[in-house]
């Protein structure tokens, strides 16, 4: 499911402290971008113990409970971390991944918050999330009849949301100032083969295993670690960033003129982090329209050209992955493409030699 209006990390918070108190609430999202953590924040916020259950484990006796005898007649007994005296959070996680017994178990705890003759405590709360098909994840299809008993919303990831909540949470430094440079790296799309991907999830992975190594960390052991962890070209340049932290090159000194990009073989993989980095924040700094141009905005456009012709003198292809156009993030204004093309020529040809 895709709905036209996706929310952010914040406006889920409201959603649920609006919505979910009268309706069960679905929130759709991709794999490790937050969505248990945020049900249980809410849980906490509200002041409800969140019970969660996760859908890809249980079978229909798992919801309904198991037959009983009482008088002669038979009677379901719900499980116990169900069945309970005062009002809890409900957190039905990976819904979607049930296979459809269960979902039809799910069917009167959900509408009409009971199971049997027992009955959900007075201000419950019932909260389902789930994966997407296209997220390459385990996930069947909702029956009309469930999806109709649900308000949905779809989470998208928020960058600022995170990096404030990594603050607060204390995730390690060199994974902050790392995505502060390069926002565009917190999420990537699950690939369709077996490899780690960036989510919130993994970098907070990462962030541990550093914190775990302390000061035994070498270029070798980060490399090894944001393997472990991240989209692959993102592991490269967390290295490439972790290793330029102790080292002579920072990408300020070289937009300042202080010093020039790394030219020398063994530095090729810092030349490539200072590149990207360089490209971020062209996009970040100048404006996409050209009537928004300022004297600073003129300034640094210039100092941008300069640079990239420098940088074409060590390595042309690297150059020109700074222009290059991405289909899947944001990309150099185009009044500045057409002044590199005009005074850079070459660089609007690719390399065929």
């Amino acid at each position: 499911m895709n709905l036209a209006v996706p929310v952010i990390q914040s406006q889920l918070m409201q959603i649920l402290l609006n919505v979910s108190v009268i309706r069960p609430v679905f929130i759709w999202g991709a794999p490790g971008i937050g969505k248990s953590a945020l049900v249980e924040s809410f849980a906490d916020q509200v002041g409800l113990p969140c019970v969660s259950l996760l859908g890809s484990q249980l079978a229909p006796e798992d919801i309904i409970g198991v037959p009983q005898i009482v008088d002669g007649k038979s009677q379901f007994c719900p499980p116990k971390m169900i069945a309970r005296n005062e009002p809890y959070c409900l957190f039905l996680d990976e819904l979607n991944a049930c296979s459809q017994e269960v979902q039809k178990a799910f069917y009167s705890l959900i509408h009409e918050r009971r199971i049997g003759d027992y009955h959900l405590p007075e201000g419950s709360i019932v909260i389902g999330a789930g994966n997407r098909a296209q997220d390459s994840a385990i996930v069947k299809p909702m029956s009309s009849a469930l999806i109709n008993r649900m308000f949905h919303v779809q989470l998208n990831v928020s960058f600022q949301d995170w990096i404030s909540w990594a603050y607060e949470n204390e995730i390690h430094p060199i994974v902050i100032e790392y995505l502060e440079s390069r926002p565009d790296h917190l999420w990537s799309a699950p690939p369709k083969t077996e490899e780690p991907f960036s989510t919130p999830r993994s970098w907070h992975m990462l962030s541990d295993a550093l914190r775990e190594f302390g000061d035994n960390l070498s270029p070798e052991v980060v490399g090894i670690l944001a393997g472990g962890s991240l989209t692959p070209a993102h592991a490269t340049q967390f290295k490439a960033f972790y290793k330029n932290l102790s080292g002579k090159y920072q990408l300020n000194a070289i937009l300042e003129g202080k010093i020039s990009f790394p030219s020398a073989a063994e530095d090729r993989d810092v030349l490539y982090f200072l590149a990207q980095s360089f490209r971020a924040q062209i996009i970040k700094e100048l404006p996409v329209r050209k009537d928004d141009i300022s004297g600073n905005h003129r300034q640094f456009a210039h100092t941008v050209k300069k640079l990239i012709k420098d940088l074409s003198g060590i390595s042309f292809e690297i150059a020109q992955l700074v222009v290059a156009k991405n289909e899947q993030s944001s990309n150099i204004p185009d009044w500045l493409m057409v002044e590199i093309v005009r005074d850079l020529p070459r660089l609007a040809v690719k390399d065929k030699g």
